[in-house]
């Protein structure tokens, strides 16, 4: 079949087979791996991706589903010029990550949450995170830098 769609702003043209993942097609067609593979059940957030503005399992979607949609990963969020979007600056200076593997995910999940509900509190942030796991943090940081990566997200 072949797929058209955009990805961080480029036009996509792929000729896959229905049955390809947006993840694999990202990863394996597109060489986009920043969108990480981590349980293929739908349960770890690490393949989190925005599509059409909001924050989806890449792992849980068809790549032909996508067709014609905006798709953002975490290689489209930084700045042409290569200056950090404030989540990703925020997760940085508040230590939000260590080994990194759920970080990309973590971070458009971020970026989604703080779109849809700018005010939320620590507590509805760590529920509206609920879907992506973090084995090293203990998401303390985690919360912070949502909270850091909000203010900067408005002062935008």
């Amino acid at each position: 079949m072949n797929v058209q769609f955009t990805v961080n702003g480029r036009a996509a043209s792929l000729d896959i087979p229905p049955n390809t993942l947006l993840v694999q097609a990202l990863r394996e067609h597109l060489h986009l791996t920043g969108t990480h593979v981590g349980c293929d059940t739908s349960q770890c957030g690490a393949c989190t991706v925005i599509v059409d503005g909001r924050a989806i399992k890449s792992c849980t979607m068809l790549a032909v589903q996508a067709q014609g949609c905006e798709v953002q990963t975490i290689e489209g969020l930084a700045a042409a010029d290569g200056s950090l979007h404030p989540m990703q600056a925020a997760f940085k200076q508040c230590h939000g990550l260590q080994c990194g593997f759920c970080t990309p995910g973590m971070v458009m999940s971020a970026v989604d949450l703080c779109r849809q509900q700018p005010q939320a509190s620590d507590a509805e942030i760590r529920e509206l995170l609920e879907g992506n796991f973090c084995r090293c943090t203990g998401y303390q940081n985690i919360v912070a830098a949502v909270k850091k990566g909000r203010e900067g997200m408005s002062a935008v």
